[in-house]
């Protein structure tokens, strides 16, 4: 069985990961049949680079995604789009619904962002907090 996967390259403490297929039986750094893409998650935002035709060759032949790169596909719109092609629309309402698909995921990544400062800034007060009270 074909899978697409990461393969985990970069130095050591900061992974870049090609996402490639490969056979199960094979090692994580192992052998693989072909690229289809990267991820690297140390840049702010991730940089997620995905050749669409590939991914959709070796799904239509029977590739399974594994979780995390099903979660990059649904995250970069690949998996919306197969499931648009599959209903039988037209060009332009696909190009027209992935654009509001992307349009929804700017939002959703600001708002990550913003929940992100929050909770940074309450751990700095709750631990300031505690440090007042230590020392009295």
């Amino acid at each position: 069985m074909v899978k697409l996967r990461l393969r985990r390259m970069g130095k050591k403490k900061k992974p870049i990961y090609k996402i490639v297929a490969a056979d199960a039986r094979s090692p994580r750094d192992g052998k693989f049949i072909e690229s289809v893409g990267y991820y690297n998650p140390n840049m702010d935002p991730i940089e997620i680079k995905l050749n669409e035709k590939k991914i959709s060759y070796w799904i239509d032949n029977g590739a399974q995604p594994t979780h995390t790169v099903n979660s990059l596909f649904r995250r970069e719109g690949i998996i919306f789009k197969r499931n648009l092609i599959k209903k039988g629309l037209d060009a332009s309402a696909i190009e027209e619904k992935m654009n509001l698909f992307f349009e929804n995921r700017k939002t959703k990544l600001d708002n990550e962002k913003v929940k992100k400062v929050r909770r940074r800034e309450t751990k700095a007060r709750k631990r300031k907090e505690a440090k007042n009270k230590t020392e009295k």
